[in-house]
């Protein structure tokens, strides 16, 4: 591939990813994504690799690939209108009220990559509001956990 065509396909798939964000914000109802913006996009190869991140929370993306894998690790045959929804910060995930949904995406019949989204939701349930209890001993205390 010449640097012209490369440069030209890094520019549109981080398009891509940032109009993933800019989506999210402007159709969420929650005040942390809406407001705080606490989420991140990202779009990855047929393989579940990393080929471009909107400009959003650094650590949402640095684990994202974690539940992207996790998540075509648990999903052998993909449907177009598939979408794995998890949480589990063991595959990925950086605490409990941070939900991943990844789903995949084709062109003629084929899956040429995937799409993933992350956004920081108020409360998953758990010993206490906020989902965050400090004298928390299993995870379960946290809040729901959602596993791959």
């Amino acid at each position: 591939m010449d640097a012209i065509t490369l440069a030209v396909l890094s520019y549109a798939l981080n398009g891509v990813a940032e109009e993933m964000s800019a989506a999210l914000v402007r159709t969420a109802f929650s005040p942390n994504i809406k407001e705080r913006r606490d989420c991140s996009s990202a779009v990855f190869d047929e393989k579940g690799l990393l080929v471009a991140q909107a400009e959003n929370i650094p650590v949402h993306l640095g684990a994202m690939p974690f539940s992207v894998s996790a998540a075509l690790s648990a999903v052998k045959d993909w449907d177009p209108e598939d979408v794995v929804v998890l949480n589990d910060p063991y595959h990925g995930g950086a605490h409990l009220p941070d939900i991943t949904f990844v789903a995949p995406v084709f062109w003629d019949e084929e899956i040429i990559g995937f799409v993933a989204c992350r956004a920081h939701h108020a409360d998953v349930g758990g010993m206490t509001p906020g989902s965050l209890p400090p004298e928390a001993k299993e995870i379960y205390q946290e809040g729901l956990r959602i596993p791959r």
